[in-house]
């Protein structure tokens, strides 16, 4: 038997060195997920993908769309046409300053000179927009050309008519122009100060009245449009019902529902407020003919005036807003109704 001792197996296997662990790549920052530039780029694309969906989907019912259109530009003419035309009969009778003038009457032996001086003092004062004097020659050949009383005035021995100062305020408002009158009244060489306030009180009831209206044809109109087109988008909801049921069973949420509908909402108004504003530029037009040879008759020179840029895009941006609200409420008020159940 060998004197030596044979190893045991723990000594005749020596341990393997363990494995190098792989070294941990170090980020700079910790990964929370797509940047804010992945998430822009990814909200402009379903904008985008719903935007081209909605307008796919118009264009697949273009006489449909159309009609649609067409009878929310006729409730939006309405009452952009009305306040137009009241602009313009505004215009037509020289503006509300104009329909407010104040006559000054001066004695009978009042000079140019002193007119003029006194024309020049009244427009320095406070609420005064202008002043014009009219001399009494003047004044007698403005009455012969009008009256058609030529020969029979040549007659007089003398000029009857007195020295005028018209004057001009700068706002139409009964007590201011009641205070103005009898301030100018008190002054020199003033024999009498006129102010037809009837007149002006009537100008302002009519026109006041015409506001008055336009306002409540809009709002009825307004509602009618915005029922017009939560009525349509209801018909496509409803068309669509079973694409927005599975596309919330998967996950998809109310403002991923909602947005084409918006889209569609919008297009619609887009496309109303242009018919609107050609429906206003051709009316406009068409009556204009008529006007300027009505005004000829009366040997004026008035036109009307056509549909001012401002006003046209800002009919546009109000028909785009009305189409996404009643959009917003058809979706709003469907969209419990699309719950999976």
């Amino acid at each position: 038997m060998s004197a030596t001792r044979s190893p045991k197996v723990s000594e005749r296997v020596a341990p393997k060195p363990a494995d190098p662990q792989p070294k941990k790549k170090k980020h700079d920052d910790d990964d929370d997920g797509p940047d804010f530039g992945t998430l822009v780029h990814a909200w402009i694309e379903s904008h985008r993908a719903s935007l081209l969906d909605s307008l796919r989907r118009l264009g697949k019912q273009p006489i449909g769309s159309f009609f649609t259109c067409l009878v929310m530009a006729v409730a939006l003419s309405l009452p952009m046409g009305l306040s137009l035309l009241l602009n313009n009969v505004e215009r037509l009778g020289g503006s509300w300053q104009r329909a407010a003038q104040i006559s000054l009457y001066l004695n009978l032996d009042t000079s140019s000179k002193e007119g003029e001086a006194l024309r020049d003092d009244i427009k320095n004062i406070p609420g005064v927009a202008e002043a014009e004097y009219i001399s009494r020659d003047q004044a007698l050949e403005e009455f012969q050309q009008q009256s058609g009383l030529g020969e029979a005035l040549k007659e007089l021995p003398q000029n009857p008519l007195p020295g005028v100062v018209l004057v001009t305020p700068n706002e139409v408002d009964k007590p201011a122009l009641e205070a103005l009158r009898q301030k100018l009244a008190e002054m020199p060489k003033v024999q009498q100060a006129q102010l037809d306030l009837v007149w002006v009180e009537r100008l302002a009831a009519i026109l006041k009245l015409g506001d008055r209206f336009v306002f409540g044809l809009t709002v009825l109109l307004v509602s009618a449009l915005l029922l017009v087109i939560g009525n349509t988008i209801r018909l496509h909801i409803e068309n669509r019902r079973t694409e927005i049921e599975v596309i919330k069973l998967v996950g998809g949420t109310d403002s991923y529902v909602r947005r084409p509908f918006l889209y569609m909402g919008a297009l619609y108004g887009l496309g109303a407020g242009i018919l609107s504003w050609g429906v206003l530029a051709f009316g406009l037009d068409w009556l204009n003919d008529a006007v300027v040879g009505l005004a000829g008759l009366y040997g004026s020179d008035f036109a009307l005036a056509g549909v001012p840029v401002a006003d046209g895009l800002s009919l546009l941006l109000g028909a785009v807003l009305l189409g996404y609200i009643g959009a917003w409420i058809a979706v709003a008020r469907h969209l419990r109704e699309l719950a999976p159940k």
